[in-house]
């Protein structure tokens, strides 16, 4: 019997990091798609560019 609890503690922490590793891998994917659902897209906030423009502003003429 500990034997087998020898032989499965060592399993298991040889495991621990490959186990870890995977974790992290999915929970940050996981937040990679949280926050690009949470923020817009570029397109969608940009502001359409003018199709045209008016006249050119004149700077007031110095009284001196």
């Amino acid at each position: 019997m500990s034997g087998a609890m020898v032989a499965g503690t060592l399993v298991l922490y040889t495991r621990i990091p490959s186990l870890t590793k995977l974790y992290i891998s999915e929970l940050k994917l996981e937040l990679t798609e949280m926050v690009l659902d949470m923020v817009p897209a570029v397109d969608d906030v940009m502001p359409e560019l003018p199709s045209a423009t008016g006249p050119a502003i004149e700077l007031p003429k110095s009284p001196f």
